[in-house]
């Protein structure tokens, strides 16, 4: 059983950014792809990044690339999302989520993650 603790969110600017950091346990880092989502009340959970068990390959939705930066630390256990330039549409909480790297499925699809974590509350002011 992995366990996923978000930490890093808050209140801030637009323009402005934040780190956000998942801190991971209970498993091996290094088998899973790992993933950050996000909601807002009403809607649907929506996928923002992703980044591969190895860190080399990274994948974002069209509405944070070029602005949010995925990364990892296998020796550290934790993934982290660099977010700059931040807009008030950003405003949601923010989930990490562990996927198997042997479980075939659509990595931007939240139902091929296994674990998630209780997620950390970003709000962007305009």
């Amino acid at each position: 059983q992995v366990q996923l603790a978000e930490s890093g969110g808050g209140l801030v600017q637009a323009g402005g950014s934040l780190r956000l950091s998942c801190a991971t346990s209970g498993g091996t880092f290094s088998n899973y792809r790992m993933g950050w989502f996000r909601q807002t009340p009403g809607k649907e959970r929506e996928f923002v990044a992703t980044i591969i068990w190895s860190g080399g390959r990274t994948y974002y939705a069209d509405s944070v690339k070029g602005r949010f930066t995925i990364s990892r630390d296998n020796a550290e256990n934790t993934v982290y999302l660099q977010m700059n330039s931040l807009k008030p549409e950003d405003t949601a909480v923010y989930y990490c989520a562990a996927k198997s790297r042997y479980r075939v499925g659509d990595f931007a699809a939240s139902t091929a993650y296994m674990y998630w974590g209780q997620g950390t509350q970003v709000t962007v002011s305009s």
